[in-house]
């Protein structure tokens, strides 16, 4: 099953895989699927064409992959362009809605450290 050219996982509840979708979350899927009255556990491979064709017409109305993305990248190219806060955070690679990054946040800032052992250096052997 294809939905806005993405291939849908066939073994999967039509609940779980619609969110292979960009744009379409859990609740998003459930809402659909209850609009189109088809149980949230039924496997992707058994919808009926009818379901399916029922099932894209709705996602299709929806704001979703490439036009969902280049409205994301355009929303935070606006806020970098007006040097708003959260766009200079974006242009430094830092956490943009509040978090603490003296601790954390350091796969954002690039600072990734590895674990070590307990700090003493093993002896050679001689």
């Amino acid at each position: 099953m294809r939905i806005a050219g993405i291939t849908l996982p066939e073994k999967k509840q039509i609940a779980f895989a619609l969110t292979a979708v960009y744009g379409v979350g859990r609740a998003r899927a459930l809402a659909i699927l209850d609009e189109v009255k088809v149980p949230h556990t039924k496997q992707t491979k058994d919808i009926t064409l009818d379901e399916e064709n029922k099932i894209r017409t709705l996602v299709e109305k929806m704001t979703i992959e490439g036009d969902l993305r280049r409205e994301v990248s355009s929303n935070i190219k606006r806020l970098k362009d007006i040097k708003a806060y959260r766009g200079v955070r974006h242009m430094k690679g830092l956490p943009t809605r509040g978090q603490r990054t003296k601790t954390n946040s350091r796969t954002v800032r690039g600072n990734v450290r590895k674990t070590m052992g307990s700090g003493r250096r093993k002896l050679e052997k001689t």
